[in-house]
């Protein structure tokens, strides 16, 4: 029998169905493609049905995908038929180390990692990336509507401001707007539309790091 949470996931990945990326993922891949820098591994953080990764996959990138929902990714395995694509089912709470990549996508998706092992994530996705890579996606500001669940990550403009360390900041724009959910349901949202380019260190460029 469906679980509360599976169905809640079906509902939402059935409402984007057919949605065009996301702008901030469109706006890094922009930028390597301005740099001259070659498709690599991206990891696409709560990918679910492929929203992103089938646009990344259509770029010529190779793709790792993680979602929480086995069913979505079956979904997405089947839509993009592609040896390019690698597929991971597990949560963000349990999600060990990701391998060094180009790219981190994670739209609307970090806000579901819970707030204790929230820290331990984003350690993981700068480690990740190679030196002029990017992050692209959403945090939660404390004003969103789900920010009052206890199980939902928020980050205030202070908070924010330590979590940019080591990245170039190349899109950072707080939102605040009455709208609805994907679900069309009425929400306040608050959030941080981020591009972030990963510093790179002496001796280092864009690229010249394969990521395995």
């Amino acid at each position: 029998m469906a679980t509360s949470a599976d169905d809640h996931w079906r509902r939402y990945y059935a409402a984007v169905e057919g949605r065009p990326p996301r702008p901030t993922l469109l706006r890094a891949l922009a930028a390597f493609e301005r740099e001259g820098v070659a498709p690599g591994l991206a990891v696409d953080l709560g990918a679910g049905t492929g929203r992103d990764s089938l646009e990344l996959l259509r770029r010529g990138w190779r793709v790792l995908a993680i979602d929480g929902e086995a069913e979505a990714l079956r979904t997405l395995a089947a839509r993009a038929g592609a040896a390019a694509l690698e597929t991971r089912c597990a949560r963000f709470e349990t999600l060990g180390p990701l391998p060094a990549c180009r790219l981190v996508n994670a739209s609307f998706s970090l806000p579901f990692c819970p707030p204790a092992a929230f820290p331990r994530l984003w350690d993981a996705i700068r480690e990740a990336l190679e030196p002029g890579g990017r992050f692209a996606g959403q945090l939660l500001g404390p004003d969103d509507d789900w920010a009052a669940d206890p199980a939902v990550t928020s980050v205030s403009a202070e908070g924010l401001e330590s979590l940019l360390k080591g990245y170039d900041v190349e899109l950072r724009e707080e939102e605040r707007r009455d709208g609805q959910s994907a679900k069309g349901r009425p929400k306040r949202w608050h959030l941080h539309q981020l591009v972030l380019r990963r510093e790179t260190t002496s001796g280092c460029s864009s690229g010249t790091r394969q990521p395995s």
